[in-house]
């Protein structure tokens, strides 16, 4: 697919490009090519400005030396790979300070850099959004199930009510196989019973281990290292 094609599929013009002549082509492939600039910029704002994520993390400036026992080329090589399009979820262990919220962090803006939906949210502030919308949360729940990317960063510093895991479970539950979820915490999985029932703890972990990949990172805090 040529520039001027794609640019085309991009902007949904009903004709065919192909009824363009050499002159035409030349004169409007700029112009389209602006405009879908424009529009991927307008809409990665969008959808920056949705996704809940405070501070902008780079993959590229996550310091691997910090972590001598995250395999790089494993997370790599999950983040290379088509984890959105195959609704592949990721799962972060570690203590605090080690990089997991900047890993998970670049994965939603690279996928919204792409043009996906996504959300990053710590599970407290999910929790306390879902109580203060008590009256209406299925609409919530349904609003984080739908979404491409979902983030839930620091499971693992609270500890749910029976009624709260419920809901954190519907979500990953009605994710499976549709969008990919990543999630951070300081709990290696047999630990998930400080946080939930453990009826529901292996609930979602069952859910998570379905085409999930878990990572573990080691290493000296980044805060401990730079006060």
């Amino acid at each position: 697919m040529t520039p001027l094609e794609e640019c085309w599929r991009e902007l949904k013009f009903v004709s065919d490009v192909s009824g363009l002549n050499e002159e035409g082509r030349k004169i409007l492939l700029p112009i389209f090519e602006e405009e879908c600039r424009e529009r991927k910029i307008r809409r990665v704002k969008r959808l920056l400005k949705c996704s809940g994520i405070k501070r902008i993390k780079l993959l590229e400036d996550f310091d691997w030396k910090a972590n001598p026992k995250l395999s790089r080329e494993e997370f790599m090589s999950f983040a290379r790979s088509k984890w959105i399009d195959k609704a592949m979820n990721l799962i972060l262990i570690g203590p605090a300070g080690v990089g997991k919220t900047h890993l998970a962090t670049g994965l939603c803006y690279k996928a919204i850099q792409d043009g996906h939906s996504a959300a990053f949210i710590s599970s407290y502030d999910l929790v306390s959004r879902l109580k203060k919308r008590s009256q209406h949360k299925d609409s919530l729940i349904q609003y984080y199930s739908s979404l491409k990317v979902f983030c839930l960063d620091e499971l693992g510093y609270l500890s749910a009510s029976q009624e709260e895991a419920n809901d954190i479970f519907q979500i990953i539950s009605k994710r499976s196989e549709i969008g990919a979820t990543l999630v951070t915490t300081n709990l290696v999985p047999s630990q998930w019973g400080k946080i939930f029932e453990a009826a529901t703890a292996t609930a979602i972990l069952d859910r998570l281990n379905m085409n999930g990949v878990f990572l573990t990172l080691e290493g000296k805090s980044y805060r401990t290292k730079s006060s």
